[in-house]
């Protein structure tokens, strides 16, 4: 039984080509009997009205506006040819409910002008000898009804498909744009792990590799400065450790803030751990702090820190072996500043400029990110007088 229900909903035409023979030959036993209404007898022109009738229904759904037209010229046939109402005539009341469901919005509008039309066009064309005014006027209502409901029937099925297809393309649009938006989420999520994994591992590692090249040369004069610089290479690899296995925790679990930074994350107090260590490898560092300390949001601390990192970093990495630098952080009413200055020989041109060079400067693009995500401003260029300054504004809110 589903075989064969599956098989009729796969070829509609056939079903109603199957139910359009029944229909002509019904139509046709009534004709060749006489009983049908009004109209003349002559089987000539009965039998291409009933055949063409009868198509309209086989071919109603593949082409209904077609099937209409034909339907509206065969109905204006039957009156001014005298050919009578026939049971084939049903193929009207059917045309009008599939134009109504499925047609175009003009052809919708003549099958309900069809609709109400009918009834009354072929009372006045074979009217009842013996009925009166009111008679006949009820028998026009009483056979108008039919396509009137037939042609709402329809319309309200068209206009639930289009409900339903409403919501099946908006379904299909948030579905687009939730997957947009967990890419662009995605793309985020990448980018905030290269910035971590960007900062700790340039700040790790070139302390270490300073300390490396200095344990090197005082090796044979001063065995205790030389152990000393290995101990910060063990110590500082160590921190390094921890900083990649915390990343890869967070890797593995999918779990951080809101604000969508990796917890525990360094702050502002960790500023002048950071100093002493750059401190310990050999770059002097002025470390100042002006205003009155206060509370900061997670993310302006996270930025801070790094900004004062990769900001040592640099100058560790492009200021020579003389080179100098100084931090100064400033509380103001609204908004932490960082003021980081080298008087070394500066980095190059490129690594300001917005993009760099062949992959160069992404530690200063980071700190645009960084700052960008706060809504702070940063500057970063030459010093005048050499070295290189990194200048930022961050906005400062009290945290809850």
């Amino acid at each position: 039984m589903q075989r064969l229900y599956d098989f009729l909903r796969r070829h509609p035409t056939r079903v109603d080509g199957f139910w359009a023979l029944v229909l002509f030959g019904i139509s046709a036993a009534a004709g060749t009997a006489g009983q049908d209404r009004g109209g003349t007898d002559s089987m000539a022109l009965l039998v291409p009205v009933l055949f063409l009738l009868c198509l309209v229904i086989a071919l109603r759904r593949r082409m209904p506006e077609q099937m209409l037209v034909l339907a509206a010229g065969l109905g204006t046939a039957q009156l001014v040819l005298n050919v009578g109402v026939t049971a084939a005539d049903f193929a009207l009341l059917v045309i009008v409910y599939t134009v109504a469901a499925t047609g175009a919005r003009w052809a919708s509008r003549l099958a309900l002008v069809m609709a109400l039309s009918a009834a009354t066009l072929a009372q006045l064309r074979w009217p009842h000898e013996n009925a009166s005014v009111p008679g006949q006027v009820a028998v026009i209502v009483f056979q108008t009804v039919p396509f009137a409901l037939a042609w709402v029937l329809g319309d309200s099925i068209r206009t639930r498909r289009a409900y339903f297809a409403q919501l099946e393309e908006r379904a299909a649009r948030l579905e687009r744009e939730r997957e947009a938006q967990s890419k662009v989420a995605v793309a985020a999520e990448r980018a905030r792990i290269a910035r971590e994994l960007h900062d700790v591992v340039a700040h790790n590692v070139s302390v270490m590799v300073v300390q490396a090249d200095g344990a090197a040369y005082v090796l044979d004069a001063a065995p205790d400065q030389a152990r000393k610089a290995l101990e910060t290479i063990s110590s500082t690899g160590r921190q390094a450790l921890a900083e990649m296995r915390r990343l890869l925790g967070v890797l593995r679990t999918g779990e951080h803030q809101e604000s969508g930074e990796y917890v525990p994350q360094p702050d502002v107090e960790q500023i002048e751990d950071l100093v002493e260590q750059c401190r310990g490898s050999g770059l002097p560092v002025d470390f100042k702090v002006e205003g009155t300390a206060r509370p900061l949001p997670s993310g302006v601390e996270l930025t801070a820190y790094r900004i004062v990192q990769e900001a040592l970093t640099n100058t560790r990495k492009h200021g020579g072996p003389n080179a100098g630098a100084s931090v100064r952080l400033v509380y103001f009413d609204d908004g932490l500043g960082l003021l980081v200055e080298d008087d070394g020989k500066g980095a190059p041109h490129e690594l300001y400029e917005e993009g760099g060079v062949d992959g160069a400067g992404h530690g200063l693009i980071g700190m645009r990110e960084r700052v960008g995500m706060v809504g702070g401003t940063l500057d970063a260029g030459p010093r005048p007088g050499g070295g290189f300054r990194i200048s930022a504004l961050l906005p400062l809110k009290p945290a809850h």
